[in-house]
């Protein structure tokens, strides 16, 4: 006979939770409050590769049951800048609780990006409202959140708060770089939004970086200090044209 750990006296294994496919963007969120580990929190970023401008993060809390208005929600990067304007306010209306964070150039020259990036994912969590009983985030582990965790590659396309935390990143940020292209005329932030273009490195070595820039990054760096050759390398390897959709 089979020994197993109810046999033996020990407490059996927890059920294993269910994946329902047909809950589309909510299947893993469905998945997690079913089994009592709800409210479920999705974290995202916006402007990680930018050389300019802020690091924007956010967190947002989905309700139980999805919504119709919400039913095309997706990745921001895949949504058209019209569709993420309209899904930004209802977001915002429906959530249960939502934050958004900026970390400034400066402390991304001084933490660096990734360290950045993280401590803006434990800020956004902790300006919920609602405190999570579970939280997801896109792409990496986040160690030092208040509630259990779970990295999802490619999260933003999906759980459905990460989608919406990715969309509510994505316009707060873009519309800090419109007006920050009002502040700062001649780079073009409002085309590009602070990422490296063909366009952004021409105005860089015209122009020279701002206090907006992040200094820390090779071809800001080199634009301060006049090597135009070492900035069209950098622009080469990154493989960038002018992204406006970014």
């Amino acid at each position: 006979m089979v020994s197993t750990s109810r046999s033996r006296g020990r407490p059996p294994w927890p059920p294993r939770p269910v994946i329902r496919r047909s809950s589309g963007l909510r299947t893993m969120e469905s998945a997690l409050d079913r089994n009592g580990l709800g409210p479920v929190a999705g974290v995202d970023e916006a402007g990680r590769g930018a050389c300019a401008g802020p690091l924007t993060v956010a967190a947002c809390i989905l309700g139980p049951k999805p919504y119709a208005s919400l039913a095309d929600l997706d990745d921001s990067k895949k949504l058209t800048e019209r569709r993420r304007e309209e899904l930004f306010p209802k977001i915002k209306r429906l959530a249960v609780a939502w934050s958004v964070v900026f970390i400034e150039a400066e402390e991304i020259d001084r933490i660096g990006v990734h360290v950045a990036n993280i401590e803006g994912m434990r800020r956004a969590v902790a300006g919920l409202g609602t405190t999570p009983g579970y939280v997801l985030t896109d792409g990496f582990r986040v160690p030092g959140l208040p509630a259990p965790s779970l990295p999802v590659i490619g999260g933003d396309a999906t759980a459905a708060c990460i989608a919406a935390a990715s969309v509510l990143a994505k316009v707060s940020r873009d519309r800090v770089m419109v007006e920050m292209d009002g502040r700062f005329p001649g780079y073009g932030f409002a085309m590009h939004k602070g990422y490296s273009t063909k366009i952004h490195a021409a105005a860089m070595i015209e122009l020279g970086p701002c206090v907006e820039h992040r200094m820390s990054y090779a071809n800001v760096s080199a634009a301060a200090a006049g090597k135009t050759d070492v900035v069209a390398s950098v622009l080469g390897r990154m493989d960038c044209e002018d992204r406006s959709a970014q």
